[in-house]
């Protein structure tokens, strides 16, 4: 039996994943993979079934959501460690064994992550500090214009200003889109939809450091399905949802009311004049 299950969620991503199970294949990695697919409709089940026989399909028949279908595939999964890939990356030959070795020699590391690349080679800013109440109201509310210094303050503690992600490092939040922990610590809690999974493991597993390395890297295509008003809407729901698990019924109650003119005027400037992929990865 490997000791790595790989789970990937897939909803209409069908190119991207047949992209990055081409390189899960040539890269020899000994592992279990599982696609957990969210009722698509673009030909991504009949692609993995036809051309991927060695995966494991697992089909809900509805749209579980990123969490919810992370925890589908990490409940069938038969390895001791689960590596969490979104469809739109691309696996570097060793670096799955990468992932496990550090983890395996390791055992008071949480969880381990890659150096991620844009597909022109650019690094990724990945992993930051566990996210703090205040560090919601410095950036989601009028407080980011209103106190500018202590958001931007704030911003570089969250980041890890200083540091370029091209070194090693020990960090208290890594992406889901590349994260390999122990099938025994990881569970996405599910009420959360799409965002804030990761803070949420950081927040429950506060104390324990994953580690960033940054060879070989992974490549992250980080393609456009995400970045529509939709999204911006499920992640103002999900970042309450998380507020509420882990500050509290009246400081989430705060925060939503406080967050309403940056919501509202974001979603005047969706109606009005949509930004383009460019301005998005700029602001991101």
């Amino acid at each position: 039996m490997p000791a790595v299950s790989i789970v990937i969620v897939n909803y209409n991503t069908r190119d991207d994943l047949r992209l990055c199970l081409e390189s899960l294949r040539r890269s020899h990695a000994p592992a279990e993979v599982i696609v957990v697919d969210n009722a698509s409709s673009d030909g991504s089940v009949e692609m993995v079934c036809a051309d991927f026989p060695e995966v494991r399909l697992i089909e809900p028949g509805r749209n579980t959501w990123y969490c919810g279908g992370n925890n589908l595939g990490i409940d069938a999964a038969r390895g001791d460690y689960v590596l969490l890939l979104n469809p739109d990356t691309i696996v570097q030959p060793g670096s799955v064994g990468t992932m496990l070795s550090y983890l395996a020699s390791h055992p008071a590391c949480a969880g381990v992550t890659m150096q991620l690349r844009y597909a022109d080679g650019g690094i990724q800013r990945t992993c930051a500090r566990a996210t703090t109440y205040g560090y919601l109201l410095l950036t989601h509310t009028p407080l980011t214009y209103l106190l500018p210094g202590l958001r931007a303050q704030a911003e570089d503690e969250h980041w890890y200003a200083g540091w370029r992600r091209d070194q090693d490092y020990d960090v208290e939040s890594v992406p889901g889109s590349c994260m390999m922990m122990r099938r025994a610590d990881l569970h996405y809690d599910d009420r959360l939809l799409l965002y804030f999974p990761e803070d949420d493991l950081a927040r429950r597993l506060q104390g324990r450091r994953f580690r960033f390395l940054a060879t070989p890297h992974i490549i992250h295509r980080e393609k456009s399905a995400t970045k529509s008003w939709h999204a911006v809407s499920l992640y103002y729901r999900d970042m309450f949802v998380f507020a509420r698990a882990h500050f509290g019924g009246w400081r989430s109650a705060l925060l939503w009311l406080l967050s309403r003119p940056l919501y509202w005027s974001m979603a005047l400037r969706w109606r009005t004049s949509p930004p383009s992929d460019a301005q998005i990865r700029r602001e991101s």
